[in-house]
């Protein structure tokens, strides 16, 4: 059993006991989480495809941490000007154990 699940406007395909990285969300550790825009699910052999969504399907989990992903350089040249400049970036995520999926 998989779905395809809509997780703060990336999509992900979600399966039960999968640890998912997801954009940072306004939620504490250990919290429960859910998630109703489920977009396709699998059951059983069976494929339920939403138009846009699935009605009453639910996919919960729990936040287990915050954390960072890894670093991404930025680097700026402009050639014969003498122009440099260079960046780093990490951007946020959450991470999440997927724990249900109900349809």
């Amino acid at each position: 059993m998989y779905a395809i699940v809509n997780i703060a406007g990336k999509q992900f395909k979600v399966t039960k006991d999968q640890f998912v990285f997801a954009p940072k969300l306004a939620a504490e550790t250990g919290a429960s989480v859910e998630f109703d825009q489920v977009l396709l699910a699998e059951a059983d052999g069976t494929v339920s495809v939403g138009a846009p969504l699935l009605v009453g399907a639910k996919v919960s989990g729990k936040v287990l941490d915050h954390v960072k992903g890894d670093k991404v350089i930025v680097f700026k040249k402009k050639r014969r000007k003498g122009y440099k400049k260079k960046n780093g970036h990490r951007q946020d995520f959450t991470k999440v154990l997927i724990e249900n999926i109900s349809l």
